[in-house]
């Protein structure tokens, strides 16, 4: 009866060990989740000393490091989906993040790109908090390189993004006007065969910036331009007063409504 069941799914009897087993690490793993997420209940109305928080940090990487060796039997994107889980719970602990940093961003993030290097909505996660957080924008722009050799932007339509984080993360952070450059225009060259006005339409722009770059590496004109995209796409205060404090650094005017209504000026043209 057993078989007949397996063979109606068009499984194969290995095929449900692999998920037996990596049901059963991924129980190990929601079991030292389930521990964390109490101790974070009862702990979350009190400041706890540095030493706990690290306490606590070396038990998340037990978990990552737990993940990172599953064999996954063909479930790599479910052990993708719950290191993600896992990396926004750690990284909204801001508790502990106040206390230890986010240094471990970036290993959760090789979790779930090995695992799952399609998962492109994860990529903006992956920028902010492995570059702006955890101050690792090497290690960022090195994961989405991973990731954009197994994409294919016939098949992900909003791929061309994460080549526009990685521009992002080569010009503000590590410096490299010629890399961003090329960025740039991979994203151009990603975005104008999509289908998706809303998609195409921006290409031209992204090849703007990238010939903007060749004119003049040191463009104030394409970094503002950069340091908007990090406005638009940041997903917390932190990144928002960074990118605010830059753009005014470049002569931009920035002023705040009292409904929190944001309005930036350009600065004067190179």
């Amino acid at each position: 009866m057993a078989a007949n069941f397996l063979k109606k799914l068009n499984w194969t009897l290995s095929d449900w060990v692999g998920l037996t087993i990596t049901a059963i690490a991924l129980g190990v793993i929601a079991t030292m989740q389930q521990t964390s997420l109490e101790e974070l209940k009862d702990k979350s109305q009190q400041v706890l000393s540095k030493e706990a928080y690290e306490r606590q940090d070396a038990q998340t990487e037990a978990q990552i490091n737990l993940l990172a060796n599953i064999p996954a039997f063909g479930f790599e994107n479910l052990i993708s989906d719950w290191s993600f889980l896992q990396f926004l719970q750690y990284f909204g602990y801001w508790q502990a993040r106040e206390k230890t940093g986010y240094d471990l961003s970036p290993d959760f993030f090789k979790v779930i790109i090995n695992n799952d290097p399609r998962f492109v909505n994860s990529y903006v996660f992956l920028s902010t908090s492995s570059t702006l957080y955890a101050g690792q924008p090497q290690e960022s722009v090195a994961l989405m390189d991973q990731g954009l050799a197994n994409i294919s932007p016939k098949t992900f339509p909003q791929a061309y993004l994460i080549w526009v984080y990685r521009a992002m993360d080569e010009l503000l952070f590590l410096g490299d006007p010629q890399a961003s450059a090329k960025s740039y225009e991979m994203a151009a060259q990603w975005s104008e065969i999509q289908k998706d006005p809303d998609i195409y339409e921006s290409a031209p722009f992204y090849r703007r910036m990238a010939e903007g770059l060749v004119r003049n590496p040191n463009s104030r004109q394409v970094q503002f331009n950069s340091w908007m995209l990090v406005l638009s796409n940041s997903v917390s205060d932190r990144t928002r007063e960074l990118a605010l404090k830059n753009l005014r650094e470049l002569g931009a005017v920035v002023t705040i409504s009292p409904e929190g209504t944001i309005n930036v000026q350009p600065p004067p043209t190179d």
